[in-house]
């Protein structure tokens, strides 16, 4: 019967979980607010005990970034134009997965190797790639047969690539290296970083991803 249970039940049920990490715990919350909201909602709990429920915090983990080795091998693993495009293009650029699939041919730049990206708050930002992205990103569009604007495109019946589709060609890529555990778009954006800080730049720039931090230093890519 739900009419009865307090809030100092449900924190009393949630000290026997303890043992599990706080992500899971707060899983464990969401879930028992999210019920509780239906019942407050279909008039069966009024009012609801879990208003005030905090989730517990999470701790700031440190970003990984892959090593020099680990990112050749990503790179031996590529098969197709498609994937090694991507990944060059994400470690060239430091890019979200969000901010690349939105982009369109005609956003490249191929005088000045640059590409414009609209980021969080609908803020635009100049981009650059080394020679590497700038010679797969050459083969992939001579390798395209479609009229498709977007500039990052499935491979059967081509029209823009979707954030899931890109995460789903990291996937397929990094098991063939072992390395699916370690792998997303997100990865290359910290070991794109890290490299910077490697070579020099200062760390208020990489930060800020301002829009000349890739030209700090001469890329190794």
């Amino acid at each position: 019967d739900v009419t009865g249970v307090t809030l100092d039940d449900l924190r009393d049920y949630m000290v026997h979980q303890a043992h599990l990490k706080a992500s899971s715990r707060g899983h464990k919350i969401r879930a028992i607010k999210s019920l509780f909201r239906w019942c407050e909602d279909e008039g069966h709990v009024l009012p609801n005990p879990t208003r005030q429920w905090k989730e517990p915090k999470l701790g700031q983990r440190v970003p990984k970034a892959l090593t020099l080795d680990e990112l050749e091998w990503l790179r031996d693993s590529c098969r197709t134009p498609l994937e090694h495009v991507l990944i060059e293009f994400f470690f060239a650029t430091g890019c979200r997965v969000g901010e690349a699939v939105r982009l369109n041919r005609r956003d490249i730049d191929w005088q000045r190797s640059c590409v414009v990206v609209v980021g969080k708050g609908n803020k635009e930002r100049e981009v650059y790639f080394g020679s590497k992205a700038r010679i797969w990103l050459s083969r992939y569009m001579d390798a395209r047969g479609d009229a498709d604007p977007a500039l990052f495109v499935t491979q059967r019946a081509p029209h823009r690539i979707t954030i899931h589709g890109i995460q789903g060609v990291f996937k397929r890529v990094a098991a063939r290296c072992d390395l699916a555990d370690k792998v997303h778009p997100h990865v290359l954006r910290h070991s794109f970083a890290t490299t910077l800080l490697n070579q020099g730049a200062p760390l208020a720039a990489v930060a800020s991803r301002r829009s000349s931090l890739n030209r700090v230093a001469e890329p190794p890519w």
